[in-house]
């Protein structure tokens, strides 16, 4: 089409994509700090709520893969458009006050919405923003990912403490909606000709298989401790997740036009990038746990415990743009080793709870400074490795994969670091209960940073 070979990516594109990766990781990431509040609100058990929280990430991860092979086939623009209309949907289902079951769907929507936007969006910016201006592109993306994610504590423990929990989901309806208008001049592009003339039925068989595999895994995380891993549950759900995932495996390996291209991790930049993403998103259970501790254990409300990430979110934004020249200087490799090794630096600080609690404090602050430096300076050098050693006419799926590894990874640290930690402080102590979940997150920036190392080119460079 003329007009995508001719329109070239400008600033109020690239606000209109910023605005909408935020509705998923600023405001639909919000409720991680608002937990106590949200049961008073809707009357319910804990664990409703707590499923309702990692809802919504978990179904972006199970979904993100097949809606970035959607926006190759059908348009970008217009899956951007469908994941903004179901952001304004589900946003208004979550603040209907009092019926638990509709913060369930609203959850849920978002998470679909939050599936939609993120491939397709990177995959337009792979489109329309080429050399140092899709750096610059991927950086602002990655503001609105990372530093969303940094900020999104703050926010939702402020909005909560003085405004009300619901104007979050109010400012996020506005938000997508100027999404909306900011992207519209923008032509409509998908996946070359002669890719889409290769394509056969979508992959349904493959999806199903895939959800199935990861809400069982999830199922077992979430429950084992509740249930015993020797219950029938527990049981069931280990053989239901084995026989899916190797149907999975199977099916996708057979399949013409599978969800999940394996040929994409060949090339070892693309799975060093996408894996140690994964990794890197799993660290994100330091927040719940850390502000679950800091309210439980020092007795914050959500606002201080928010407060005190404050530092994690300045040093993201900072290093973000500082992440995208030193990858045009040095390469990707070396700040993604840094980024991973800082970020587990900053996770040890943050588990010397045995510090008296003014000592404590301060080094959690400096602990989530060194974190957010971490996570700030890995962000745009990985990113630009994903999308670039991807093949043209193969970015949304390669987006999408990487993008499910973010929010999977999300979904999974949540999910693994708030489970060590109830089940290790109704052992132990609440404060033992810190230092396991923690330590999980510990492990995954070193097995990020090895990853990183062996996989990753020593020369990478993505102009």
């Amino acid at each position: 089409m003329d007009s995508e070979r001719t329109f070239k990516g400008d600033n109020r594109l690239l606000l209109g994509i910023f605005l909408g990766v935020i509705t998923f990781w600023l405001f639909a990431n919000s409720l991680v700090n608002i937990v106590p509040t949200l049961q008073q609100s809707f009357n319910t058990k804990l664990g409703t709520i707590n499923a309702a929280v990692s809802l919504t990430a978990l179904l972006c991860g199970l979904l993100v893969v097949g809606a970035g092979g959607l926006a190759d086939r059908y348009g970008r623009m217009k899956l951007t458009y469908i994941g903004l209309i179901l952001s304004v949907i589900g946003s208004g289902l979550i603040i209907i006050p009092g019926f638990a079951p509709l913060l369930i769907i609203g959850r849920a929507i978002q998470g679909i919405s939050g599936a939609c936007i993120m491939p397709a969006t990177l995959a337009i910016i792979n489109t329309y923003y080429i050399g140092k201006a899709r750096q610059r592109a991927l950086t602002y993306w990655s503001i609105g990912s990372w530093g969303g994610s940094g900020i999104c504590s703050v926010f939702g423990g402020f909005m909560a403490t003085y405004v009300g929990w619901r104007s979050i989901f109010i400012i996020s309806i506005i938000v997508a909606l100027l999404s909306m208008f900011l992207i519209k001049h923008a032509p409509e592009t998908k996946a070359p000709k002669s890719e889409k003339a290769a394509e056969s039925k979508f992959d349904f068989v493959g999806l199903i298989l895939l959800v199935i595999a990861m809400l069982s895994i999830n199922m077992i995380i979430t429950q084992a401790s509740d249930y015993g891993f020797m219950s029938v549950l527990i049981i069931s759900m280990i053989i239901v997740f084995i026989v899916s995932f190797i149907a999975f495996i199977i099916w996708e390996q057979k399949y013409n036009n599978p969800l999940i291209d394996f040929g994409l991790f060949k090339h070892k930049g693309y799975s060093g990038a996408t894996i140690s993403n994964f990794l890197l998103n799993a660290v994100f259970g330091t927040t719940l746990v850390a502000n679950t501790y800091f309210q439980s254990g020092l007795n914050f409300n959500s606002s201080q415990a928010g407060y005190i990430t404050l530092t994690y979110l300045i040093s993201v934004l900072i290093m973000i743009p500082i992440g995208e020249k030193v990858l045009q200087s040095m390469g990707a490799k070396r700040p993604m080793m840094i980024g991973a090794l800082l970020n587990g630096v900053g996770i040890i600080l943050l588990m010397l709870v045995f510090l008296p609690p003014t000592w404590y404090v301060v080094v959690s602050i400096i602990g989530y400074l060194i974190y957010g430096t971490g996570l700030g300076m890995y962000a745009t050098p990985s990113t630009d490795t994903a999308v670039s050693t991807a093949p043209d006419d193969k970015v949304g799926v390669a987006s999408g994969v990487y993008k499910m590894a973010s929010s999977l990874g999300n979904s999974f640290g949540l999910a693994i670091s708030g489970t060590l930690f109830s089940v290790m402080g109704d052992r132990f102590n609440i404060h033992q209960g810190m230092v396991y979940g923690l330590g999980f997150n510990v492990v995954c920036a070193l097995f990020a940073f090895i990853l990183i190392w062996a996989l990753v080119p020593k020369n990478q460079f993505n102009h």
